[in-house]
């Protein structure tokens, strides 16, 4: 009997997801993926003066770094990348399943992000994520940004600490956090209630802040499946956020304490 599509298609999905690796670049996110003792370390190439910076990271990781001369040291990595001389290719971490990150917390915040795709705006967001106690950040599987080396280097050592999920369906992750009890908003700037207000009352609850990219905002499917639009309490007069910024201010507006 023939295999339907869409089983083929996941498990040629789940193979390429075993099969892939990353290239982390610079000082700060090779040391903190050294440090990290769930994350799967292949191989480290560093200058010998990257090596002599690293060399407690490298120690803590139990891994033999294969040491370059600066001047032949070309690895693989686009040609703009600020390496410092010091790369590590390791495995995508694995944070589990939604409900893995989404219940625990008394009141969680996570941030949905709707196919924003940049790496230096998801590496910035999950550095806000950290920072202001996010349970997670939640992204698309396919137009979204994967896990690069752009990424945890803008990210400063938060994609370590703070998970990154990539879920197959946005608005199916909606609705199964809404079964959970999460209240789910949309960021809009048209939107009529800001925040605050939303969440006035229920800031006990759990609640799910949802992005868009930069322009094209959220998709009619998101905004249909969310429980209210929302906007950032603003001054006006001025132009859109960008992404990152309104994830911190959004999560800020949105935190228990009020």
């Amino acid at each position: 009997m023939k295999k339907p599509k869409w089983v083929v298609q996941k498990e040629q999905d789940k193979k390429a997801d075993a099969a892939q690796t990353v290239w982390l670049f610079g000082l700060h996110a090779v040391r903190d993926a050294l440090m990290n003792p769930n994350r799967e370390k292949l191989q480290l190439m560093v200058t010998p003066n990257a090596q002599a910076k690293l060399e407690d990271a490298i120690a803590e990781a139990g891994i033999a770094p294969e040491v370059v001369d600066p001047r032949k040291f070309r690895p693989p990595l686009d040609p703009n990348s600020v390496h410092q001389g010091a790369v590590l290719e390791v495995k995508p971490l694995n944070w589990g399943g939604l409900e893995d990150v989404a219940i625990g917390d008394t009141a969680p915040r996570l941030l949905l992000l709707d196919r924003v795709t940049d790496p230096h705006n998801v590496g910035a967001i999950l550095r806000s994520a950290e920072v202001l106690g996010a349970s997670a950040v939640i992204g698309t599987k396919h137009h979204s940004a994967p896990e690069t080396g752009a990424l945890a280097k803008t990210a400063s050592g938060a994609l370590e600490r703070q998970p990154y999920l990539r879920v197959r369906n946005l608005a199916d992750a909606i609705r199964a956090l809404q079964g959970m009890g999460y209240l789910v908003l949309g960021l809009d700037g048209e939107a009529t209630q800001t925040i605050e207000t939303a969440v006035e009352g229920r800031r006990d609850r759990p609640v799910a802040l949802v992005l868009g990219a930069e322009g094209p905002g959220l998709r009619e499917k998101t905004r249909e499946t969310v429980d209210a639009l929302v906007r950032i309490d603003a001054a006006g007069g001025f132009g859109s956020l960008n992404v990152s910024n309104a994830a911190a201010i959004a999560l800020y507006a949105s935190r228990v304490g009020g």
